[in-house]
């Protein structure tokens, strides 16, 4: 019998391995990313605004091709379990295209931004207590890492932390379109996966 690994925080093997690992990563860099919106002004909070958006498009992107199906099929009442994760996803996709008109200086932003961090946050939690311990008791370590790698693809279409070099408002700006981006997210799990799409 072989031994599991057991994820530890800051453990990166596990990140690589373990899409649960993985996810709860991102709930992390998502709230450091609404703190560094939040304590900033100017063009560093443009820029820290840009980082969330890109972070939330991949992270909701994979979530809906990975997660989602894997608990829709797996897990007791998956259909509604899901179907609730969607619709706090629809709630937050629309503050989030509301701010998206809004200039981060505007006094209307950090309001609408308290209230999509509020949106986010509760919808990670109730990811984390719905699906992801189920995943944790349901998959092998075969699978986690399969979900992993289709997770860490996304990724790879819109880095969350700017490469060096490019740490420039300008040179960092978004890689077009929020619905662009999660349709180039969307294909690079779907390949990840050994799906057509």
């Amino acid at each position: 019998m072989t031994e599991l690994h057991t994820p530890q925080a800051g453990d990166d093997r596990a990140a690589d391995n373990d899409v649960v690992a993985l996810l709860m990563r991102q709930h992390g860099d998502i709230r450091n990313l609404f703190d560094e919106v939040e304590a900033s002004s100017g063009e560093e909070r443009r820029d820290a605004f840009r980082r969330l958006v890109r972070l939330l498009a991949v992270h909701e992107t994979a979530e809906e091709e990975v997660v989602h199906p894997f608990a829709q099929r797996s897990l007791p009442g998956g259909e509604e379990v899901v179907e609730e994760r969607l619709a706090e996803e629809r709630a937050a996709k629309e503050t989030l295209a509301a701010l998206d008109d809004v200039d981060t200086d505007d006094p209307k932003f950090m309001p609408m931004l308290m209230k999509l961090r509020r949106d986010v946050q509760e919808h990670a939690r109730a990811e984390e207590r719905y699906e992801f311990t189920h995943i944790r008791r349901s998959a092998d370590a075969a699978k986690l890492a399969s979900m992993a790698k289709a997770v860490k693809a996304a990724e790879a279409v819109a880095p969350t932390r700017p490469h060096p070099g490019v740490e420039s408002g300008a040179a960092n700006v978004m890689l077009g379109p929020v619905a662009a981006l999660m349709d180039r997210t969307k294909d690079a799990v779907r390949k990840a996966m050994g799906k057509d799409g």
